[in-house]
């Protein structure tokens, strides 16, 4: 697995991910975007910024690196680079498929993405991703599954995916929604021939939602790798939205609330990967302080009173405006 390149990295910061939905496309949820990215967000602004990024996330030890079909541009800015930069053999290239980015460089679109898990859009991205990627492409994703999703059931699509993973390309699945638990369970037991289909999770995760928590250890001690998402909670983990308990911890710390709220879920024994989802250089190098925080029993409890329930956390999220 592209993913045993993790395991041999001896840079504290090589479990941290970079995660570019939030600078491949205009518009986003993230919580405090308008400060962090400014007026211009032409093509070239945001693949200017991207290349930054990726170069100041590499040069600092992250050699996973996380895009997707819907995230606007991610994939194309992410192949500049890696084609700019053909010595780079040491990391781990992800994406995923599953959603269509609808918003044509706007942030007022009525719709930013439509989802469909069908075998045509598999096919389809899979083409569009290859083009872009080509043989880059490490770790091919199914975007957000859910329990009722038709990816769970579609044995013409996991026979595709089957053969994918023969040739070598790595195939998971990301979730999203209250019933995260239910979708990575669901997932574990897909098989074809008598093997399990999906070798990786991408799940959220953080300090206001940990209902997943369980299922994802399920999935490591079945052999995937888990990546986390979402660990900022869209920005409100992170400063001005942070909550109280957050801050007094992160002040302790000498630290930021991003740093901390990533330690958090760092020190998960089930975390393989955990991704920053920075918008710019500097919020990435506090993000990868959190290699180095060290949270005690009472930091531990103080920010577990943070949990929300699941559904009202989801319902919080899906309230957030695409700024």
């Amino acid at each position: 697995m592209p993913f045993a390149r993790l395991a041999t990295a001896t840079t504290p910061t090589c479990h941290i991910g970079l995660g570019l939905a939030a600078v491949g496309r205009p518009g986003y949820i993230n919580l405090g975007r308008d400060h962090d990215l400014g007026a211009n967000r032409s093509v070239d602004a945001l693949r200017t910024r991207t290349h930054e990024l990726l170069d100041a996330a590499y040069a600092q030890g992250v050699r996973y690196f996380d895009a997707a079909r819907s995230y606007g541009r991610s994939e194309e800015f992410l192949a500049d680079w890696l084609n700019a930069r053909p010595d780079i053999d040491d990391i781990v290239v992800g994406s995923k498929w599953g959603y269509t980015y609808t918003a044509a460089w706007s942030t007022d679109a009525d719709r930013h993405e439509v989802k469909d898990h069908t075998l045509a859009t598999y096919e389809r991205q899979r083409a569009e991703s290859d083009e872009l990627l080509g043989d880059r492409l490490d770790l091919y994703q199914i975007h957000s599954v859910t329990p009722d999703s038709p990816a769970l059931t579609d044995k013409e699509l996991h026979a595709k995916l089957a053969e994918a993973a023969a040739r070598g390309l790595t195939v998971g699945f990301s979730t999203s929604g209250p019933a995260q638990a239910d979708a990575i369970r669901a997932a574990l037991a897909v098989t074809v021939d008598g093997e399990p289909l999906f070798r990786t999770v991408q799940s959220t995760y953080n300090a206001l939602e940990t209902s997943a928590a369980p299922a994802l250890a399920e999935a490591r001690e079945a052999g995937l790798t888990v990546i986390v998402k979402e660990a900022m909670g869209n920005g409100r983990l992170a400063e001005p939205h942070a909550p109280d308990a957050l801050k007094a911890v992160a002040e302790e710390t000498s630290l930021g609330c991003d740093a901390v709220a990533l330690a958090l879920v760092l020190r998960q024994p089930w975390a393989g990967v955990v991704l920053s989802g920075a918008a710019t250089v500097t919020q990435l190098s506090s993000n990868l302080h959190a290699a180095v925080v060290d949270l005690d029993a009472d930091q531990l409890n103080r920010l577990a009173a943070l949990v929300e329930e699941p559904r009202a956390y989801w319902e919080k999220r899906g309230q957030l405006p695409w700024h």
